[in-house]
C-alpha cells in the first residue's frame, strides 16, 4: 500500500508531514486531505483566523507532489 504525505503550505512556509499515511489510492489521499483541511479551517474560524488561502500538497515517499488540494476547494458554497 502506498504511503502519502500531506504537507500544509501557506504564504509563511510549509508544515511537513513526516509520518504520512498508508492509503490504497490517490483518491483516498484526496479525501483525507479534504477532511484535514476542513478540520484545520474549523479550528481557525473558532480562533477568529482565516487560513483559507492554504493548500495541502499530497506527496509520495520521494517527495514528489502528486496532487494539490486548496483549502477553498473543500468548502461547499451556498447559492
Amino acid at each position: 500500500m502506498p504511503r502519502f504525505y500531506f504537507n500544509v503550505v501557506s504564504n509563511a512556509g510549509m508544515v511537513i508531514d513526516l509520518e504520512g499515511s498508508d492509503l490504497a489510492t490517490i483518491e483516498d489521499a484526496r479525501r483525507e486531505a479534504v477532511q484535514d483541511a476542513r478540520a484545520l479551517m474549523s479550528q481557525a474560524v473558532l480562533s477568529g483566523r482565516d487560513i483559507s488561502a492554504r493548500k495541502i500538497h499530497i506527496c509520495d515517499e520521494r517527495g514528489t507532489v502528486l496532487l494539490i488540494v486548496a483549502f477553498t476547494d473543500t468548502i461547499r458554497r451556498a447559492d
